[in-house]
């Protein structure tokens, strides 16, 4: 299977625990992975059998900032199920970093793995 990735999409969001956290805004790093066949697209140039990396990344953007969030595990799941409810993927990894949450660490952050149930995956072959 064929991956298509987006990698360190920046989104500036309310995110966490502590109450100085919940009045700023902080930047979240996000890895995303979306394992797709991509030889239809490739073999006739059209965008529209792909996976729109710039739908994709409007999508997650606009799902992190509709609402504040505690947890980046939180972020992490949420992205990983629109992502796989939305788009022609069977497998979704999703890593969320927050730089600077952590003093003398670059970044902190979770990584998911999550697949498309097996219902669905039998309704986007058909």
């Amino acid at each position: 299977m064929d991956i298509v990735f987006i990698k360190q999409l920046q989104v500036d969001t309310v995110i966490g625990v502590y109450d100085w956290e919940k009045s700023i805004q902080q930047r979240l790093l996000l890895d995303l992975a979306l394992t797709a066949d991509q030889r239809s697209a490739a073999a006739s140039d059209d965008i529209g059998l792909t996976l729109d990396y710039a739908v994709i990344a409007e999508k997650v953007t606009a799902l992190i900032t509709a609402q504040p969030i505690e947890l980046i595990e939180t972020v992490a799941e949420k992205v990983a199920s629109m992502l796989l409810a939305e788009f022609a993927t069977s497998k979704v990894e999703v890593t969320v970093s927050k730089p600077g949450a952590v003093p003398r660490a670059q970044t902190v952050g979770v990584h998911i793995v999550r697949t498309a149930p097996a219902a669905q995956l039998q309704q986007e072959q058909h």
